[in-house]
């Protein structure tokens, strides 16, 4: 789940202080941790990384303090790598050829807990729960990231799909299990698990499932290529999209909200549609409102903010803050020069990552991170990088 988690905000003065002093040293000319080509880091870093943040470039990983925005380590991992956080103030998980590697990004070295496996997926946090999905094998794990302290893999439970394909799963508060139905050519729905793995409910009424989040009174969602499907308090509703072929597949949602974000396509032949609408699901109120933001976004763009505002960065390089009841723009925020999204899912555009008050959002165009209190609509830090950056993530401990 992509809720942010309440953290200690930063103070603009002390950051901006301390990002003042990297860019008078040019970025990447920090003292940055030197790695071996297996990731593993040669030396032991001189200075701890505070709230670490994880950006994935060609051929590698930055580390950086996330109160500072100081370049503190570089990782060398070939390859198109993703992150995602792994559930504690330590770890991030990095998906890679192999499969799920775990990065102690606070000691900016790759441990040696791994979960392989082909086509490595999503990453889902939820109930103080970490969820992994293999798209090459169907293979669902989860456990507790609090255990990935030890250095060893955690005991965890597994759970594999009846066929591989590219899915999500998430564990609810009660052991319960959601993992996405489907094949590599078609997906169809959702089945749920009780914690001794039997079956209790399924739907596959939900076309092309793809994405989760999950919303306050854990009301959890999969999106659907017609809408979208909730299943909360042992019952799967689905949710209809106003248009026959209404696709919503990336979601966000918060804790402090029944609300949940979502992306909103309608051109089923487009070789990449741009829309400019995103949609609002009301999970008490089992209805979908659609809000047009007059810019497009990518899916990198949607997340959520401290007290459960909706963001979505746009292609006009602002960050529009949404009132989730009211479907309300409530302020534009200048984050970034206006950009397009690329044909290629791979190739870089501007990221959203949010962690408490803290939208931290890349600019691969210029090589460029920001720091942006959501609240006051204030930039408190930038940092060049020696190269242009994909990827963008951190440590987010309590979910």
């Amino acid at each position: 789940m992509n809720t942010p988690i309440r953290a200690r905000a930063l103070t603009g003065t002390a950051l901006a202080l301390a990002v003042a002093t990297v860019l008078t040293a040019c970025g990447g000319e920090s003292s940055s941790t030197a790695t071996k080509s297996d990731g593993t880091a040669s030396a032991t870093p001189a200075v701890a990384v505070k709230e670490p943040l994880v950006a994935t470039f060609d051929g590698g990983l930055y580390i950086l303090d996330g109160e500072s925005l100081k370049l503190a380590g570089t990782i060398d991992l070939p390859g198109f790598n993703r992150v995602n956080p792994a559930g504690d103030k330590d770890h991030v998980v990095v998906s890679t050829d192999s499969g799920f590697r775990v990065l102690d990004a606070s000691d900016q070295a790759l441990t040696d807990i791994e979960y392989k496996g082909a086509k490595p997926g999503h990453v889902v946090r939820h109930a103080a729960k970490t969820v992994l999905f293999t798209d090459g094998t169907g293979e669902v794990n989860v456990f507790d990231p609090t255990a990935l302290s030890s250095g060893k893999k955690p005991a965890g439970r597994t759970y594999t799909s009846a066929t591989p394909h590219h899915g999500v799963a998430i564990e609810l508060s009660d052991g319960s299990l959601l993992s996405t139905l489907g094949t590599e050519e078609k997906r169809t729905g959702a089945l749920v698990l009780d914690r001794n793995d039997k079956e209790i409910a399924r739907n596959e009424d939900c076309p092309g499932v793809h994405g989760e989040a999950a919303a306050k009174n854990e009301a959890v969602a999969v999106g659907c290529e017609d809408g979208i499907l909730i299943y909360q308090n042992g019952t799967f509703t689905k949710i209809d999209s106003p248009d026959d072929y209404g696709r919503i597949g990336n979601q966000a949602g918060s804790d402090a909200s029944p609300v949940l974000l979502g992306d909103y396509k309608t051109d089923p032949e487009a070789e990449l549609e741009r829309p400019t609408r995103v949609s609002l699901i009301d999970t008490e109120k089992k209805k979908l409102r659609l809000v047009d933001l007059g810019t497009s976004y990518s899916f990198r763009s949607l997340a959520r903010g401290p007290h459960g505002e909706a963001l979505v960065l746009g292609t006009d390089g602002a960050l529009h803050v949404i009132d989730p009841d009211t479907g309300k723009v409530e302020k534009k925020i200048p984050a970034v020069g206006a950009w397009q999204e690329p044909l290629d899912w791979q190739q870089a555009r501007p990221t959203l990552f949010v962690r408490g008050h803290v939208a931290y959002i890349s600019e691969p165009g210029k090589k460029a991170l920001h720091a942006i209190d959501v609240e006051t609509g204030k930039k408190i830090g930038s940092v060049t990088l020696p190269e242009s950056t994909n990827e963008l993530s951190g440590t987010v401990a309590g979910h």
